[in-house]
């Protein structure tokens, strides 16, 4: 199904010139080279990582296979070579590869071989980030948790038994690798590997044993002769010939810069947004200020590679992500969560690219030198006998200053930075974004509302406490005695009453060191507490409870949002209920930590794992009737699959606290009930990847901690509906365009087509693309002629794009 896309489109001063016949750009190929027999090693030199003899200016992007699926790779990768890069960088991530020690698992989204291999078919390189640590937001800093129990041991330092199982693993990646032939020498596209991450950050921590540790990880590393560099990322002291790498948002200011003179000048993270975590607004990064931190990084370090975190932050599935960490990662990168091309970012990031790789040659082998052009402003020139380039700097945010570079006067955009090709012609400026926008659009396309399809199961609180997993007269570490493998753990105790006081108030105090706790008397729901990401690390639930004279049980389920991903001595880290005390009127708090405590691990429906369509006939599941908002409740039904390619989500809305299931698969945990400070949910609509769909019905499985309405779900498919664009007569033109006019190229995303012009000024439009209307200078025949040059193209061959070109002197649209 071919849906429609409306366009925006305001036209500058000047006179201007419309066309349909213009040229596409036909982007090149890529960087495959004839055969798949052995080439030579990858190296470095002060400048740049040496390919095939010579210096490499390199764009990369990180996308995680974990946070997608395989039917997404083929088109995540295109996008990304479209969007200018030369490079996909992924971590590689122990947990799901080992989940069990010695067992191995490389399938489905866990394929990585698959994976690079892809890269490899559409012609870019690959770098590899082994760590095993890797942190990413992942759920134990993606070390499998295992590892935990191993005797003695003191994850990333120089203690044995963590370096051996280090080793192995790294050494079973590579060997893999060599196997399949993926390093660059072999014909394959790994041209460089990382080991450790950010380990600077904590090294402090363990003493003597940290410094020792880098030198073995990056000796056993570089043992294993893969005839590609390595790097430490966040490592000034990267021992050689490992290269130390930046991470960051501003590079260019706070790299301290490679620590010999030999080694280049490698930026691993540029962190294209902030990740999400529950309970926060998103925060996102303007395409102008990515923008800026690139090219500074290039002009003041010379640096020769830049890797966006993330380029494609994907999903968190399952219960992979760290905590508090939404399901959601990185949606504002240039692909979002969906596969989607985030503009204006993409655009303006593949402008930027363009604009450094047609000065290659004297970024990479000319003379540097620098000096100042104000206060706040400096030029950086690269030169050789034939080419030059220039980058002009204006850090003042406020001010547009006047400035005299080789006897010519420009004016630079407040905290930008101008690209000179052949040090004369400004090809890029970072503050002026001549990319189109997008607007992305949920629509809905399925209701699911009707009471009758929908049936609820009641988790059951324990009761019987002969059928506990674990007995012990402590409170038990939670992580140790779930292993990680869900997020709740039952603690359940019973407390004798003995109290004749008559109606003297009771208390229920507990303090717990996880992310959630609820709390049941005797059954009965009396509470919840949860904590924050940025908020104290231990949340206390004190409230007034009844007890009935004799026996009482107390059963406190604790939950887990997301594991640990950072920090020193993870191994020692403890989770889980702390303290536990009854006060009864004005007596002392009496503490039950000591008692003869029981613990279920899990809920039982995980146990009998009724999200499955086996599962789902273990347990008898009812009408839903009066069980909406009612805490600890799965629910059930079915849905069509959409018709169409779009992607699918889930709005969740109108739901709390829980994990939800599409034919088996879980697509992440959902806590929409906890607000950020906008008043709005952290997320609310939750990504079905077309794999986990079955050609017409699909069974939907909730389980809800703290109360929701499932009757308000809807089924929505992601697209992009609206896209604008704008030009004017002090537009650069485009790079792609192959032409000396501005000119703004308008087209659609997906197989869709412009079904509409809404706007169109040509004038002095006021506003940008979220907002705007005419100006006092307008002609009213603009909106004709736009749709008259894109009449045959649009309306009568359906194409998915429209383009624009100005006169010499200007342009403006949108």
């Amino acid at each position: 199904m071919q849906a429609d896309i409306a366009v925006f489109v305001f036209l500058g001063l000047l006179p201007l010139l419309l066309s349909s016949s213009a040229a596409r750009y036909e982007w090149p190929a890529g960087k495959e080279e004839e055969g798949d027999g052995e080439r030579g090693e990858v190296t470095y030199d002060g400048r740049a990582l040496i390919i095939n003899g010579t210096r490499a200016m390199l764009f990369s992007g990180e996308i995680h296979y974990t946070r997608s699926t395989p039917e997404m790779w083929p088109k995540l990768i295109s996008k990304a070579k479209r969007g200018g890069l030369d490079v996909i960088q992924t971590y590689v991530f122990w947990n799901v590869h080992e989940p069990i020690q010695g067992q191995y698992n490389f399938e489905g989204r866990y394929d990585l071989v698959k994976f690079i291999r892809e890269i490899q078919a559409q012609g870019l390189y690959v770098s590899l980030r082994i760590g095993p640590f890797v942190e990413a937001e992942w759920k134990y800093g993606g070390f499998p948790f295992w590892l935990h129990d191993i005797p003695s041991i003191t994850f990333r330092s120089d203690n044995e038994p963590f370096k051996r199982h280090m080793q192995g693993f790294v050494t079973k990646i590579v060997t893999m690798m060599k196997h399949e032939g993926l390093y660059y020498p072999q014909g394959g596209p790994i041209i460089i590997s990382q080991i450790e991450n950010e380990y600077q950050m904590i090294e402090p921590a363990f003493g003597p044993s940290g410094p020792r540790y880098v030198h073995w990880a990056a000796a056993m590393a570089v043992s294993l002769q893969t005839g590609v560099p390595w790097m430490m990322c966040k490592q000034n002291d990267a021992p050689d010939p490992v290269i130390n790498t930046c991470n960051g948002l501003t590079c260019g200011e706070t790299f301290v810069g490679p620590n010999s003179p030999n080694k280049p000048a490698l930026w691993t993270e540029n962190w294209t947004s902030r990740y999400p975590i529950y309970g926060n607004d998103t925060k996102m990064r303007s395409p102008e200020d990515i923008a800026f931190a690139v090219a500074l990084f290039v002009a003041r370090k010379k640096g020769s590679f830049v890797s966006y975190y993330m380029y494609h932050g994907g999903t968190n599935f399952g219960r992979f992500a760290a905590s508090y960490v939404t399901t959601s990662y990185y949606d504002g990168a240039p692909l979002d969560e969906y596969g989607l091309i985030w503009q204006p970012t993409w655009g303006h990031l593949r402008e930027l690219h363009a604009a450094v790789k047609q000065s290659s040659e004297p970024l990479l082998f000319g003379s540097y030198s620098n000096f100042s052009l104000g206060q706040e402003q400096e030029a950086h020139v690269f030169e050789t006998d034939f080419k030059c380039v220039a980058f002009l700097v204006n850090f003042d945010q406020h001010k547009t200053p006047q400035v005299e570079f080789r006897n010519i006067t420009l004016e630079l955009a407040p905290k930008s930075i101008s690209i000179l090709s052949d040090c004369r012609s400004v090809v890029f400026e970072t503050a002026k974004v001549n990319a189109q926008h997008g607007s992305r659009t949920a629509n809905v396309v399925q209701f699911l509302n009707d009471i009758n399809s929908w049936k609820a199961f009641v988790e059951p609180v324990p009761q019987d406490l002969s059928k506990s997993m674990y007995t012990g007269n402590q409170l038990f570490e939670q992580l140790t005695a779930t292993n990680d493998e869900t997020d709740y753990l039952w603690y359940i105790v019973r407390y004798e009453n003995r109290a004749n006081d008559g109606n003297q108030l009771v208390h229920l105090h507990v303090n717990s060191l996880a992310h959630i706790l609820h709390a049941f008397v005797n059954n009965e729901y009396i509470g919840s507490i949860h904590g924050s990401h940025d908020g104290p690390r231990n949340i206390v639930l004190d409230t007034q409870i009844s007890l009935k004279e004799g026996f009482n049980t107390i059963s406190l389920l604790s939950v887990m949002v997301g594991s640990p991903d950072s920090g020193a001595h993870m191994e020692r880290r403890s989770f889980g209920i702390q303290k536990v005390g009854i006060q009864q009127g004005q007596q002392p708090l009496h503490l039950l930590n000591n008692y003869l405590w029981r613990y279920q691990v899990g809920l039982f429906g995980e146990v009998d794992r009724i999200y499955m369509q086996e599962g789902t006939y273990s347990v008898a599941w009812i009408d839903i009737n009066n069980l909406t908002y009612h805490p600890l409740t799965w629910y059930k039904t079915t849905f069509a699959t959409p018709v169409g390619n779009d992607a699918v989500t889930l709005n969740l809305t109108s739901m709390g606290k829980g994990e939800v299931w599409v034919n088996g698969e879980s697509i992440g945990r959902y806590w929409v009930s906890f607000r950020a400070p906008s008043g709005q949910p952290s997320q609310s609509l939750y990504h079905i990847p077309q794999r986990f769909l079955k050609p017409k019905e699909n069974l939907l499985v909730l389980v809800e901690e703290m109360g929701g309405d499932p009757l308000q779900i809807t089924v929505n498919t992601m697209s992009v509906t609206r896209v604008c664009g704008s030009v004017n007569e002090l537009s650069v033109p485009p790079l792609q365009s192959r032409g000396k006019d501005p000119k703004v190229r308008i087209w659609c995303q997906g197989g869709k087509r412009i079904s509409s012009i809404e706007f169109a000024s040509y004038g002095n439009p006021v506003g940008d693309c979220r907002n705007f209307s005419i100006g006092s200078c307008h002609a009213e025949s603009s909106e004709f002629v736009v749709k008259q040059v894109g009449g045959d193209v649009i309306f009568q061959y359906c194409q998915p794009s429209l383009e624009v070109t100005h006169a010499p002197e200007s342009k403006k649209a949108f």
